[in-house]
């Protein structure tokens, strides 16, 4: 059984190869073109987006136990 972590660097690597295969096509189909380039965009915009989940997850897991009243402390 693969951990969270590895399940979103997987998704991550799934993603930006969807969002490869979209430029390549983008690149031999020229009426297409834009549409391709557009929809590869949003599948890297979902690979960054399982990035910041990823690096927020293992962050999470450093912390240390802390109460939410020592959290807020200082936001005003």
């Amino acid at each position: 059984m693969i951990g969270n972590g590895e399940a979103i660097l997987e998704n991550v690597r799934r993603y930006r190869a969807i969002a490869s295969l979209y430029r390549q096509t983008a690149a031999f189909r020229p009426l297409q073109k834009w549409s391709l380039l557009d929809q590869a965009e949003e599948w890297e915009h979902l690979a960054v987006a399982e990035l910041e989940s990823y690096f927020n997850f293992s962050e999470r897991l450093k912390m240390p136990f802390t109460n939410s009243a020592a959290i807020t402390i200082g936001t005003g």
